[in-house]
């Protein structure tokens, strides 16, 4: 079996995201599927609807006909051939649950990066994200500077210039975090931007973050790692939130989108202010996983580190 080659990795890429895609869309928004049929192995719940993206994952893998390997949400690493140059970083279904509700605020995400012992953020050189509900994609390679995109109603990126709190538009994650630690870290940016701009909660962090490369959103912020690592003392807080484990940024969960927003321009860090890119690809340990904030400006970006309650106090 011929090795997966840079040469045919965007086809590859393209293909599978379609794969996924005709695969989810028959199903989706069907209350039949979203029942919990088990849990990852890094304790993330699983619905019916993931474990069909899953299987048409693999099936278009063993089909395409070259070595690859694959390192998914629920089955973790797996290599078919013999000797594969990449392996792809994928989130089958990004928002899981927005699927499972027929939303639209659930992606396809697929990443590839060379295939080494410990591959990193950094080393990723391909990337897709592909909107379930619309089929809406955005590209990017490291050969090219500009993204490739289609079905979004204006040019990409499409970065907000806002830079005031009070008017942002933003988004916050709360699965696995408990509810009033993070009111107690933001709270006081949910009650100023609310009305005069937009607050929003998503479960999933690629659609979030890349609704900063098309204008929709001006931040993301999820901070439940960085909380985690300042008071450790919180860990039985975290682990009922999470029903037993540890449920933050994982690195499946924004492989790509990080790749795309920074060849975007979107500021994008750790909640400390550093870079992702250091991040393990194939490592869902607790502490491999990541908090983020994202922002379309500097100034955003530097606000709202500057602002968030680190300390947790009143």
């Amino acid at each position: 079996m011929e090795s997966t080659s840079k040469r045919n990795m965007k086809d590859l890429l393209f293909g599978l995201a379609d794969a996924i895609y005709e695969a989810i869309i028959p199903v989706f928004g069907d209350r039949n599927y979203r029942r919990v049929s088990g849990y990852s192995a890094a304790g993330d719940a699983q619905f019916d609807i993931d474990q069909l993206a899953e299987r048409a994952t693999r099936k278009y893998a063993e089909t395409y006909g070259c070595s690859v390997a694959l390192f998914t949400e629920d089955n973790g690493l797996i290599v078919i051939g013999d000797n594969p140059e990449y392996v792809l970083i994928i989130d089958p279904i990004d928002g899981t649950r927005s699927a499972a509700a027929g939303l639209e605020s659930c992606c396809i995400s697929i990443a590839a990066a060379r295939y080494q012992f410990t591959p990193r953020i950094k080393d990723v050189e391909f990337a897709i994200l592909k909107d379930l509900k619309t089929g809406a994609y955005i590209y990017g390679d490291r050969d090219h500077d500009e993204l490739t995109y289609a079905g979004f109603p204006s040019r990409l990126p499409n970065l907000s210039t806002v830079t005031d709190l009070k008017h942002m538009f933003w988004s916050i994650e709360f699965n696995g975090h408990p509810a009033d630690l993070m009111v107690a870290a933001y709270g006081h940016l949910i009650d100023q931007s609310a009305n005069p701009g937009g607050i929003f909660i998503f479960s999933s962090s690629c659609y979030s973050i890349s609704r900063i490369i098309t204008g929709q959103l001006d931040a993301y912020v999820d901070i439940g790692n960085r909380l985690l690592k300042d008071h450790p003392a919180l860990l039985p807080r975290f682990l009922d939130a999470g029903h037993g484990h540890i449920l933050h940024l994982f690195p499946y969960d924004i492989a790509a989108v990080v790749f795309l927003a920074q060849k975007a321009g979107v500021i994008i860090t750790d909640a400390y202010g550093n870079s992702l890119g250091e991040t393990e690809l194939f490592n869902n340990l607790p502490e491999n996983q990541q908090s983020c904030i994202a922002a379309s400006t500097q100034t955003l970006h530097e606000k709202l580190l500057e602002s968030i309650n680190w300390s947790l106090t009143s």
